[in-house]
């Protein structure tokens, strides 16, 4: 007895279906708005010069938050997350390496060949070197 089909004319994606899902989303976002609302109206409004003063830790600032920062510091972190989504792709080989065979294998060693003249450029531009 084969009752996969039925299965599949029982689960039929319809506008009808995403109905309770819909309301729930409206009554979700109906009910953060009016928490957000009577806090607002309701809670306490002192404003002091402790309250709008910046939080510091304690510590006195000095100095202006908008300084500019090294491009070594950006370059480095952009450098880690390629290298690091390079080491993902290679779960998908390590998982199907027997069905992939040797043409899997050319493949990955043209993926990594990529990376490591990509690598190797950036030694050479000195991207990673933090004298100054």
């Amino acid at each position: 007895m084969n009752w996969l089909p039925f299965l599949s004319d029982a689960i039929e994606s319809t506008a009808a279906n995403y109905f309770p899902i819909g309301i729930q989303l409206i009554f979700a976002a109906g009910f953060v708005a009016f928490m957000i609302g009577l806090s607002a109206w309701v809670g306490p409004k002192r404003k002091t010069s402790d309250k709008l003063a910046s939080f510091t830790s304690g510590i006195a600032s000095h100095g202006d938050a908008r300084q500019p920062m090294a491009i070594k510091y950006f370059l480095v972190a952009i450098l880690f997350v390629l290298f690091d989504v390079e080491v993902i792709f290679f779960y998908p080989y390590a998982v199907n390496f027997k069905a992939l065979g040797w043409s899997g294998f050319g493949a990955v060693l043209m993926f990594v060949a990529f990376f490591l003249v990509g690598f190797i450029y950036i030694i050479k531009k000195g991207a990673l070197t933090w004298e100054d």
